[in-house]
């Protein structure tokens, strides 16, 4: 409302957020006597606490514009109610407006019964959340809340949170799912100690400032079933990460996304230099046969699409596939026969493949790109270990790991 009076809004406060005091045209100024000296109109929107119980006093009454105006409509007891009437009374403060008082009902012989019947003063009841209509979308509001967040969505107004703007929201709430899914299919699908991550945001994604929603999510995904708290989010997901060592290093990026998704996401692992393996480069060499990569890092990208998530990268192939149910990932000597022995064993076991995706190398890491490929196959049930056993006896399969997202 006061920027629509065209009025210069300035405000203190040591939790809000900078980004999101600008995008409302709102000026924060370091301390309250910076405010009290500025100020026309003052008005207080804060919990009443020691260290807020008498906040305004008759030293910080003489310190605002004769003339200026003031407004308490958060709660009693912030205002030195004797201070004031005496300002109101001097003519050093124009004004007030009132509907919380030290005590209330007010008492007829105190501070508070003058200032309600002072010509200067505009009192109303304090009701503003009392009427029934309020007190039951209040409660509604609440509970929509509650469920969004059981249902792993992002909290609109946590009071321990920093503030999410809506359009920010509506931005955000696809890739939470994708995020966490992200690190789910990290855990699962390299079972190495992970400790410290990149998480690189590029395209339209990378102009949101406050991320810390997708931070949570990836501490929710890494810790899924190793023994994580019943709930991570962004009030305990730094506390949840440093207690398990792990860090993430969160990165915006200003280059321009050259796909057809405006926004990626990427998760790169950086992990101890470790001997690793990769099938031999010449066909000559049986394809079984190991040599050592120069690579470490294990990186998974994905995208949104409405509401959809993908995921378009494993590894060192590029693929696409939505990361949910039964996966069974299978890293192959690319050569023919591999994709009918792997769906002919799967058959003989009574297990159906809804879908199949079949990713070939990345160019940008170099090689034969035809050497070597990931099956990505979803199921419908879990395969047992017998099976898996007998798939990674194949000739020409690498690895086989089966995950559940």
């Amino acid at each position: 409302m006061a920027n629509g009076l065209e009025m210069k809004v300035i405000a203190t406060d040591p939790y809000a957020s900078p980004e999101i005091a600008e995008a409302n045209n709102v000026a924060l100024v370091p301390t309250l006597p910076a405010v009290l000296a500025s100020c026309d109109f003052l008005t207080i929107h804060t919990p009443l606490i020691a260290s807020t119980r008498g906040m305004i006093s008759k030293a910080e009454l003489a310190s605002m514009k004769k003339g200026s105006r003031i407004l308490n409509v958060a709660r009693g007891g912030m205002i030195d109610e004797a201070a004031l009437l005496e300002a109101l009374e001097s003519g050093h403060i124009a004004g007030a407006g009132i509907d919380v008082f030290t005590t209330e009902p007010p008492a007829a012989d105190g501070t508070a019964a003058k200032l309600l019947a002072h010509p200067r003063v505009v009192a109303t009841p304090h009701l503003g959340a009392s009427t029934i209509e309020a007190q039951e979308n209040v409660a509604l509001d609440v509970c929509d809340q509650v469920l969004e967040i059981l249902r792993g969505g992002l909290p609109r107004a946590a009071v321990n949170a920093p503030i999410i703007l809506p359009e920010e929201y509506r931005k955000l709430q696809p890739f939470v799912k994708l995020v966490e899914k992200m690190g789910d299919l990290y855990t699962q699908h390299y079972k190495q100690p992970h400790q410290t991550f990149d998480l690189i945001y590029e395209g339209e994604i990378a102009n949101i400032t406050n991320t810390k929603p997708l931070y949570a999510s990836l501490i929710r995904g890494l810790t899924k079933g190793i023994s994580a708290p019943a709930g991570v989010n962004i009030v305990n997901a730094s506390l949840v990460a440093k207690e398990r060592g792990i860090v993430i290093h969160e990165q915006h990026s200003r280059d321009p996304v050259v796909h057809t998704y405006s926004s990626l996401v990427t998760l790169r692992a950086r992990l101890a230099r470790l001997p690793s393996r990769q099938p031999s480069q010449d066909r000559s060499v049986a394809p079984f046969v190991m040599t050592a990569t120069p690579t470490d890092d294990h990186i998974i990208s994905g995208f949104c699409s409405d509401s959809a998530v993908y995921i378009s990268r494993l590894g060192r192939f590029s693929t696409s596939f939505i990361p949910q149910g039964t996966l069974l990932i299978c890293h192959n000597y690319d050569s023919p026969g591999k994709i009918g022995a792997v769906g002919s064993l799967l058959g003989k076991v009574g297990v159906n493949i809804g879908f199949m995706s079949v990713a070939p190398l990345t160019f940008d890491m170099g090689g034969d790109v035809e050497n070597e490929a990931l099956m990505i196959l979803g199921l419908d049930r879990e395969v047992g270990d017998v099976e898996l056993k007998q798939l990674m006896a194949g000739e020409g399969i690498f690895s086989v790991v089966q995950v559940t997202l």
